[in-house]
């Protein structure tokens, strides 16, 4: 009696457990974290990993693009089963049936089949709320699938406006050269302002849901290299190009590399909480040196100290960089100049993953 009074604690435990995370990755719109969520997600990259080691990188790009639909597939797929198991410890321990009759029959319940069911009132009962937990989360899944995919369309507009503008994959002395080419360097305030709504967007919705993040862009480009070559964009504008200094570029500047600290911390980032405007980043003097130089055989008006450029320059850039490359190593999008060139591909050990997952929750 004792056993089957704690299966139906457990049962009941794990059914709770379920739908207090469905509603806390559907429905409750702020920054949660999941453990199971990211149990599932870390299982199906485990999956995924010896598939992806022996491809190219235009093979394991289309197969990276089906990694965050499997894995909420696998997530949905996970709660059903979870239900399952805790409604056949309930079963069990009220009825006393077997495990596998159990095992049918909750089955059978939450999925409204009506295969199988047991005797008695109790039972019964057991059954409708367990066809309710499972019209619930089909219900949950129904809402939460056009929630993403809207999400998803209105992020990829820039990104794919950008490609146009900055090439693909974007690099940012193509991005300045064609502004100065087509548009001018003076008036750019709209540019700024776009984006600026653009990383606000993205800092809310990314951080709500966080699945949100591996979502891959199409035709080989990547939300996360575009948003480093617009803060590289804003940063050497700013420090380097010799026009008039508008505020809208470092308002954007700033909201941007809030967003991507605020993204870096949802997935347990080291990062560095106040950095020093001195301090190292990955991007090297003579990479930047190299921009300029392009930059001013494309006719772009420079200013004239370059040491002075190069510490404003890298006094942006430290406050996104590890923010960045650790996304990139998180998300592994295509390859783009200072940003996923220099983040090696599963630099963050799973187990640490999981383990702060679990702790957290």
């Amino acid at each position: 009696m004792i056993l089957r009074v704690v299966a139906v604690a457990l049962g009941l435990w794990v059914v709770a457990g379920v739908l207090l995370s469905a509603i806390r990755t559907v429905v409750v719109p702020r920054r949660e974290n999941l453990a199971l969520m990211s149990i599932v997600f870390l299982a199906v990259q485990l999956l995924m990993q010896p598939f992806l080691s022996r491809r190219d990188e235009r093979h394991r790009e289309r197969t990276m693009a089906g990694f965050a639909p499997l894995a909420l597939m696998a997530l949905a797929a996970t709660w059903s089963v979870l239900v399952i198991a805790g409604g056949a410890l309930i079963f069990w321990g009220v009825t006393g049936c077997g495990w596998s009759e159990a095992l049918v029959v909750s089955g059978s319940s939450l999925t409204t089949l009506g295969l199988a069911s047991l005797d008695g009132a109790g039972p019964k009962l057991i059954s409708v709320a367990e066809a309710l937990v499972g019209l619930g989360l089909v219900g949950l899944l129904i809402s939460f699938l056009p929630t993403m995919y809207s999400i998803y369309n209105r992020r990829e507009l820039l990104v794919a406006k950008l490609s146009s503008r900055a090439d693909n994959p974007p690099t940012v002395p193509e991005f300045i050269r064609r502004l100065h080419a087509i548009h001018g360097l003076e008036e750019l305030d709209a540019l700024w302002l776009e984006w600026e709504s653009w990383f606000s967007e993205l800092e809310e919705t990314h951080t709500s849901y966080p699945a949100l993040v591996y979502f891959r862009s199409g035709a080989g480009r990547s939300w996360l290299t575009a948003a480093g070559t617009l803060l590289d964009t804003a940063a050497v504008m700013t420090a380097a190009v010799d026009v008039a200094q508008r505020p809208q570029a470092q308002l954007c500047l700033r909201t941007g590399f809030l967003a991507l600290r605020e993204l870096a911390d949802q997935f347990d980032l080291d990062l560095d909480p106040a950095p020093r405007p001195d301090d190292p980043i990955s991007v090297t003097r003579a990479e930047f040196e190299a921009c300029l130089d392009e930059l001013a055989r494309a006719g772009v008006p420079l200013r004239d100290d370059r040491d002075a450029a190069w510490r404003d320059f890298a006094g942006w850039r430290v406050n996104y960089d590890a923010a960045l490359i650790g996304l990139c190593r998180v998300v592994e999008p295509p390859s783009a100049t200072w940003s996923s060139d220099r983040a090696p591909r599963r630099a963050l050990p799973v187990v640490r993953t999981l383990r702060r997952a679990l702790l957290s929750h």
